[in-house]
């Protein structure tokens, strides 16, 4: 199977009634953080379908088409790696990090980096991470950021955590929300290590981030939270 031939099944199954809706849902405007991207309509499980229809493609076609333009295709592309990573994890991995910059969505990077970032560096140096955090693209810091999920599954939480501190001073929404979420991982698994980590850092941390990361907290514990008033 080549990579023009999974575009041409994924715009046979386009719906095109859908591209308003995802180039909205995506902030494709002028200024934000999807500017420029492309849709061709398709519904995420259509294109999980389609993946797994064709997930013995040879790694080079899949790799064409992670660099195709339009945003289902990279997705697709995606789904496929991460159905490989098992059977070859080391291309996969290399591949993913080598083309990292087309993974260049949030949905993109939050299927992908938890099942091939993730689990490749459950045992190995983690210093990557590291570098990726401090990157000048944001997509490269939530890469980072979501590849830690693998580690919080296996009641491994520091990476987080220093992750999370980097990213105390990051700009971006999406960064807030994608370590909020983390943190909040990590609060099902250790409740007091989040809770220490919260009032560290509660003067500095970002709203939304801190909000992210008390969602399951009890109603009261919140408003303390929230209110600052938390001891």
């Amino acid at each position: 199977m080549t990579a023009q031939k999974i575009l041409h099944e994924l715009k046979k199954q386009s719906d095109p009634s859908l591209i308003d809706h995802a180039k909205r849902f995506f902030k494709t405007g002028k200024g934000e953080y999807g500017y420029g991207d492309t849709f061709i309509g398709l519904r995420v499980p259509d294109i999980r379908a389609i993946a797994k229809e064709f997930k013995e493609t040879p790694l080079s076609e899949v790799e064409k088409l992670l660099q195709n333009k339009a945003h289902e295709a990279r997705m697709c592309a995606l789904v496929i790696l991460t159905l490989r990573y098992k059977k070859n994890n080391d291309a996969v991995y290399d591949l993913y990090m080598k083309q990292r910059n087309f993974v260049n969505g949030w949905d993109l990077v939050d299927i992908s980096a938890p099942k091939i970032s993730g689990p490749y560096l459950v045992d190995k140096d983690r210093s990557v991470l590291y570098e990726l955090a401090a990157s000048d693209a944001m997509w490269d810091r939530r890469i980072a950021m979501l590849s830690t999920f693998t580690f919080i599954r296996n009641n491994d939480l520091e990476d987080t955590l220093r992750l999370a501190e980097i990213n105390l001073q990051d700009k971006e929404d999406l960064m807030h929300k994608a370590t909020g979420w983390m943190l909040r991982e990590l609060g099902k698994r250790d409740k007091p290590m989040l809770d220490h980590f919260l009032k560290k850092h509660l003067e500095e941390m970002p709203r939304t981030m801190l909000r992210y990361a008390i969602e399951k907290f009890t109603k009261e514990e919140r408003g303390l939270y929230l209110s600052g008033d938390i001891k």
